[in-house]
Formats: structure tokens, C-alpha cells, sequence
């Protein structure tokens, strides 16, 4: 059963942006997916010099920055050229960008965002907590792009991190279509599970009722750093995606993230396909 019939891709004024859509493109063709691209960014915000009688000084609103709308429209038209599959085109205009993404979200199957590159300035118009707030807020899978290196839509190697929580069994199912695909699928456990029977027992057999037989378990990750434990496991097998379940909360907009999602959405070299 085809379960990404809708992909969701963000787009903004970086280079990035095009890889970000290349590959959802990529993936919309192999899955027979309806492909949405949606320029979101936040506009300037411009100082109002104070009035007389001494006032404080105002923030308004300003415009969207025109160069990073030319430039991400560009990339739009010219992948329309170079791929078989569609893609509309949705733009936001001055709304509440995070906000406006999610109610978007909300009746997509997948949604492609960008790894916060903190040397591009062009992706600062996007807020900083862009990632971490529309995975929370939406409740739907991202496949969250690095900012440098390669990047493919059926990697032969993937790595599944778990715990026995609802966060990476969401994880789990969303991502079955590029697990079944991968020539192997990589097991790692959090060592922190009270089940007396192994959790990557029961994930193995799981895997197996749905047709992924060539699976490699490795050792639980132990101690205070498991996200760069993670990452540096993702590179010794040479895995090409990690999936795993994304923890934290959002309250009036102040994010508290668990410390291997914040590590992971830091510093992953590879796509990760995460979920709430």
C-alpha cells in the first residue's frame, strides 16, 4: 500500500532549496505522489524610528526579500523542466510562516525541509526554529535534508534508531516505503527500555512481517551522548538515512527538544526521516 501520496516540500532563497526539491521530485515520481512546493519565509522586519515625546521605537513588518522569491521560483520552473512529475506552486505572503506551514502540513503524507545551514545567510529569513516547530506542531514525517553532501531518495543502507515509544513507532510506519526499499536496514535500540524481552528482537520480527529480512542489529546506545553515538554509527555502516522519532514540545513557542533530536537536527551529515 502506497502510503506517501502527498509530499510537501519547503522552499526558500537558498542554494539548498533546490536539492531539497530535486529529491522530492525524485521520490513524488517513484511513489506516484502529488507534489506541493511551498515558498515560506518571514519578511524583514524594519525598526520605526520613535515619535516625538519619546516614544520607544516600533517593529513592523516589512517585505518578503524579492531576490530569495525570484530565486526559489527559478528553481521551481526549471525543475518542472527536468522531471515527468508535477508540482504546485503555494507561496506565503507576510502570514505567521510556522504556523501557516503546519495548517499546510496537516493533510500532507511527507513533508521535505532543509537542515538549518548557519553560514548561508539567504536562509535567514526562515525562523530558526523552522524544523523543530513544524515536526512538533504538525504531528506529520519530515525527511529533513543536510546542508552539504549527497543525498538519495531510496538509499541502499538505513539506519533505524528505536525506543518503545509512540514517537519511533510513527517514525517507523511513515518510513516503511524506503525501508523496504533498502538493501539493509540497520537496528540500534536507546538502552533506556524496561521490556525484559529485547526491543530489537521485537523490531526484527516486526520488519520481517512486512517483507525487510536483510537487517544488522548493533550494540544499544549507552550514556549521556547518544545522538553523536548515533551519528557516528550512521557513518560507520555508511547508511544513507537515519529514522527515528523526534521528542520534544512545543509551548507558546518556546521548543524543548530531547538531546539526541536536538543533536540529530544539528549535526546529521545524512537525511533523517523523523516523526512526532
Amino acid at each position: 500500500m502506497n502510503t506517501l501520496r502527498s509530499i510537501l516540500v519547503h522552499l526558500d532563497g537558498t542554494d539548498r532549496a533546490e536539492v531539497r526539491l530535486r529529491l522530492a521530485h525524485r521520490l513524488a515520481a517513484m511513489h506516484e505522489s502529488a507534489l506541493t512546493t511551498l515558498f515560506a519565509v518571514s519578511p524583514s522586519v524594519l525598526a520605526v524610528p520613535p515619535m516625538m515625546g519619546g516614544l520607544p521605537p516600533m517593529s513592523t513588518a516589512g517585505e518578503i526579500d524579492r531576490d530569495h522569491r525570484a530565486h526559489a521560483a527559478a528553481v521551481f520552473e526549471r525543475l518542472l523542466q527536468d522531471h515527468a512529475s508535477r508540482s504546485d506552486w503555494l507561496e506565503l505572503r507576510g502570514e505567521p510562516v510556522i504556523e501557516s506551514f503546519i495548517r499546510c502540513a496537516l493533510t500532507c503524507d511527507l513533508m521535505v525541509l532543509g537542515q538549518r545551514n548557519p553560514r548561508d545567510t539567504a536562509g535567514f529569513d526562515v525562523p530558526g526554529d523552522f524544523v523543530e516547530a513544524v515536526v512538533l506542531g504538525s504531528g506529520k514525517p519530515a525527511l529533513v535534508i543536510p546542508f552539504a553532501g549527497r543525498v538519495s531518495p531510496s538509499p541502499p543502507k538505513v539506519l533505524l534508531a528505536w525506543r518503545a515509544t509512540r514517537e519511533s513507532a510513527h517514525a517507523l510506519s511513515t518510513a516503511m516505503p524506503l525501508l523496504q526499499a533498502a538493501q539493509e536496514v540497520h537496528l540500534v535500540a536507546s538502552s533506556d527500555s524496561g521490556d525484559p524481552v529485547s526491543p530489537v528482537s521485537r523490531l526484527r520480527d516486526y520488519l520481517r512481517l512486512h517483507g525487510i529480512n536483510q537487517t544488522l542489529e548493533h550494540r544499544s546506545l549507552e550514556g549521556r551522548h547518544q545522538g553523536e553515538a548515533l551519528l557516528s554509527l550512521a557513518g560507520e555502516v555508511g547508511a544513507g538515512l537515519i529514522v527515528m522519532g523526534a521528542y520534544g514540545h512545543s509551548r507558546a513557542r518556546e521548543l524543548f527538544l530531547g538531546g539526541v533530536t536536538r543533536t540529530v537536527l544539528e549535526s546529521a551529515t545524512v537525511p533523517v526521516w523523523m516523526a512526532h
